[in-house]
């Protein structure tokens, strides 16, 4: 399960509000505990890709290693990504899978549509090599504190 705090959830949608119609992206820092994903913090980011930025996303690798230091120096981990999908709904796309390489990672996906952020939903990257992996549903549980 992914335990989000109101206004980490709230702000991710907002950043794919404002980057509508391209996709937005961004890196999810926290905490593991007992199997569950608890995001502290998220953290912006470019869209690094250039040719088809409304349809696919890619973080820049100054900007990942940025955000692992960060998660580090507070004593956290990367526990997930994040990104938008402008006009189509909150399901993995083949594309989404093939690029994901952050096992037992949250994937968290919001439909954009007509520049307002609707359905949100969460994916953990599942299996153990490029082989085998696979996205499973998740639930997102929304909490109404940081520190809940």
């Amino acid at each position: 399960m992914l335990k989000i705090p109101r206004e980490q959830f709230d702000g991710i949608r907002a950043h794919g509000e404002a980057e509508y119609p391209q996709e937005c992206c961004g890196v999810l820092i926290g905490k593991l505990s007992g199997g569950d994903r608890l995001v502290k913090e998220y953290i912006r980011c470019r869209n690094g890709q250039t040719l088809t930025p409304d349809r696919r996303y890619s973080i820049p690798a100054e900007e990942l290693i940025a955000a692992q230091k960060r998660a580090r120096e507070q004593d956290m981990d990367i526990v997930g990504f994040y990104h938008s999908h402008p006009d189509h709904p909150p399901q993995w796309s083949s594309h989404d899978l093939e690029e994901a390489h952050w096992f037992a990672c949250s994937y968290v996906i919001t439909s954009v549509e007509k520049g307002r952020a609707a359905e949100t939903k969460s994916y953990v990257l599942c299996g153990n090599d490029e082989e085998t992996k696979r996205f499973d549903g998740e639930e997102i549980e929304v909490l109404a504190e940081v520190g809940a």
